[in-house]
């Protein structure tokens, strides 16, 4: 820190400068990511509750009652309306939520959790921390988790059981109905890591959609995660973990005497209110309606995309579940395919199970963007001998 500080207008420049650096979602060109541009409503309000702190509630109570009521909204339109839970940062910290909840319930001696193959990197963060061990299962030929590899790998230290609704790296949706019936039967926590799927799979079946249930209507689900800055069109950090009732929240609440209420079981303290606010502020603007809409249209998105690379002779790795395409190219590797793209402009990730160009058709990506996209990657097909992959 310099002795004497600059003016507001340098600082302001400079600021533009380190900015100038970044991709922006708005070019259409930031291809890999779960993340999108917020909706303007939201960036405001974000911006109106910056000196909300939700870790002294009693402070805010205001704030407070928007976390509830944006947990009721969640709950709602995940089968659950009188679910707990709050708003937190993302996906990561709601896994984490959830594996404490389960691992303080259960109280096993050794506790284990047993995660999908292709379960996000924040449960190996979850087990890490919480000293529990991890036990992965394999997935079946379409990259859903394998039942009877979960069935296997049940014992009686397990403390909880995973299931995704929209992974991570393909958008593939778990058998939960059947996790839910195991889950039962053993007596075991399930959570569902819907960061992704939770804010499109419900609209998408309301419009008709053969998609699994994957939520509190089935009634071995414990928990589950859901991300408003994904699909919800909330400003990051908006993430939201729930639970089936308020007893998870219990399990694990510590007391906090100095504060204005006397017990907390977030995993951080202080904790920013505007997430709340603005995630209420785009859902009540929203609507179901304007939901619907939006998971119409990146479905559309997704589908023209599908469509081109078919037409192309790329290799689709499944059919596309959810507003996520992957892809090989006949003869180059997908780590080479990624670096020419980028020559080219685009931000695009390789999966690793199993490798490929990974495309994730969020709202800031449209049409325009796909054709250049196609036309791009037809150069490359036509430009590219056959037959050897780099």
């Amino acid at each position: 820190m310099d002795e004497k500080g600059l003016p507001e207008e340098k600082v302001l420049e400079l600021l533009a400068e380190f900015q100038s650096r970044d991709m922006t979602y708005t070019s259409g060109r930031i291809l890999g990511s779960m993340c999108t541009s917020s909706h303007p409503l939201a960036r405001r309000v974000y911006c109106d509750f910056l000196e909300s702190n939700l870790g002294d509630p009693g402070l805010f109570r205001g704030t407070r009652e928007l976390e509830s009521m944006v947990i009721g909204m969640l709950g709602d339109l995940l089968s659950e309306p009188a679910a707990a839970g709050h708003i937190i940062t993302g996906g990561t910290e709601a896994n984490l939520m959830a594996m404490r909840a389960a691992r303080n319930m259960a109280g096993a001696e050794k506790p284990e959790i047993i995660v999908p193959k292709s379960a996000h990197f924040s449960f190996r963060k979850a087990a890490d921390i919480l000293g529990i061990r991890l036990r992965e299962a394999e997935l079946d030929h379409e990259y859903r988790v394998d039942l009877e590899s979960v069935r296997k790998l049940i014992s009686g230290n397990t403390v909880a059981v995973v299931g995704v609704a929209g992974t991570t790296e393909l958008g593939r949706i778990d058998p939960v109905e059947e996790l839910s019936e195991i889950c039962l039967e053993e007596g075991i926590h399930l959570h569902v890591d819907a960061a992704f799927g939770g804010f499109i799979i419900p609209f998408l079946r309301e419009t008709g959609a053969e998609l699994p249930e994957f939520d509190f209507k089935l009634q071995g689900v414990s928990s589950i995660t859901v991300d408003p800055h994904k699909m919800g069109l909330a400003p990051i950090p908006s993430g939201c973990i729930l639970f089936r009732d308020a007893s998870y929240l219990d399990a694990m609440s510590i007391e906090t005497p100095y504060l204005t209420e006397k017990q907390q079981s977030t995993i951080v303290g202080t904790r920013t209110g505007a997430s709340a606010a603005a995630t209420w502020a785009v859902m009540k603007h929203m609507g179901r309606e304007g939901y619907r809409e939006l998971a119409l249209r990146v479905m559309g998105v997704t589908r023209r995309l599908r469509d081109g690379l078919v037409e192309l002779d790329y290799q689709l790795v499944v059919e596309p579940e959810l507003n996520i395409v992957a892809f090989n190219h006949p003869s180059i590797g997908p780590h080479e395919l990624a670096s020419r793209l980028e020559e080219l402009g685009w931000a695009v990730s390789v999966s690793s199970c199993p490798p490929a160009i990974r495309v994730v058709l969020m709202p800031h990506i449209g049409e325009e963007h796909i054709e250049m996209l196609l036309r791009d990657l037809e150069g490359l097909m036509r430009d590219t001998p056959q037959g050897v992959r780099g």
